[in-house]
């Protein structure tokens, strides 16, 4: 068995939560988690710069080898899904330049890998990902929590033969 750390990432324009773990066979560690919040008075290029930025410095604060990411989810508001799709594109770039493992998922398979429904509520995920890593209180915020079950998502698939 192995050690991992583990970057997972909830891509946001407005809130990019983020959260490391540390995976060790079927033991999973908590180690930091957060959020990287953007203005929306800030021109785009400025805030996607933020975020690569700032996940640059948790990839070098806590030194991840792989990255969990969430996938764009297509249906609803199409304006705001090409905002996810541009902050992703932010994160991937920063994970790719530091030679991370990266694994990407959609939300349903990160519900599923989680909570074993992939229709799971937030409420949901956020409870299971507090009872996985035996926190002592839900994670805050959600986008952490998103983010933190990403991570949780690629310690389970990276470990199943694909």
């Amino acid at each position: 068995m192995t050690l991992v750390r583990i970057l997972g990432i909830d891509p946001g324009l407005a809130n990019c939560g983020w959260g490391v773990i540390e995976s060790h066979g079927s033991r999973l560690r908590p180690v930091a988690y957060g959020c990287i919040s953007t203005v929306a008075a800030e021109e785009l290029p400025a805030r996607l710069r933020t975020i690569a930025h700032e996940l640059r410095d948790v990839v070098r604060r806590y030194q991840p080898t792989d990255l969990g990411i969430e996938t764009v989810y297509q249906k609803g508001n199409q304006k705001s899904a090409i905002a996810t799709a541009q902050a992703r594109g932010a994160a991937l770039t920063a994970a790719a330049e530091l030679e991370m493992c990266i694994g990407e998922y959609s939300p349903s398979t990160i519900k599923n890998a989680v909570v074993g429904s992939g229709s799971a509520s937030k409420e949901q995920v956020q409870y299971m990902v507090q009872v996985l890593l035996r926190l002592d209180h839900l994670p805050n915020p959600d986008h952490a929590a998103d983010a933190l079950a990403a991570a949780i998502c690629h310690a389970h698939l990276r470990r199943a033969p694909r």
